[in-house]
């Protein structure tokens, strides 16, 4: 198992990277998260890997946190996710916030990540609520999870929903002004 690499970063993609590692260039494919994190080709590069071994493919996915390294191999565990929906999944939404999808049973939040649907949402929930190490979940009141959902059924990204509930002070107020407070952020004011 190839556990980590460290190397100089020759090139880079969409969603890919190859990393030149004691005149070996290995091919790493990576969520955005990772690839905005490693700097210009050039440079010497770090990441936590998976080495996923197929019938027909081998494939090696790389990661900048061990958290996020963590939550693509819990997703998939998941029946029906693969390694491209999982990264797919982990480019939409960082760690904490997929976990605090997932506890919360947002099954809405879930379905609109890409290439997830209702079904899928729930299978993620059922197989998933109760293994995410507490590590991964934000301190957020269940509340904010409702401030999410609010989002993404306007058309913001789960990421986008996800962070703008970051700037919501902790007070109790009710859920339109956590929704006014948040829609300011997101409009940059």
């Amino acid at each position: 198992m190839i556990a980590g690499l460290e190397g100089k970063l020759e090139s880079r993609g969409p969603d890919w990277v190859i990393i030149k590692v004691g005149g070996v260039s290995l091919m790493v494919y990576v969520p955005p998260s990772s690839l905005n994190s490693l700097g210009t080709i050039g440079e010497a590069v770090k990441l936590y890997t998976h080495l996923h071994l197929r019938e027909d493919n081998i494939a090696l996915y790389g990661f900048a946190s061990a958290e996020e390294l963590g939550m693509f191999e819990m997703l998939i565990g998941v029946g029906g996710v693969g390694p491209r929906v999982a990264l797919s999944i982990l480019s939409a939404m960082e760690p904490a916030q997929l976990a605090l999808a997932i506890e919360t049973e947002n099954v809405e939040l879930l379905s609109s990540l890409p290439g997830i649907g209702k079904k899928m949402a729930s299978r993620l929930v059922l197989e998933l609520k109760g293994k995410l190490e507490t590590g991964w979940i934000p301190a957020l009141a269940q509340s904010n999870a409702d401030v999410v959902a609010a989002l993404t059924s306007l058309g913001y990204s789960a990421g986008e929903a996800a962070a703008a509930t970051a700037v919501i002070p902790d007070s109790e107020m009710g859920i339109e002004e956590r929704i006014r407070i948040a829609l300011q952020h997101l409009a940059g004011g």
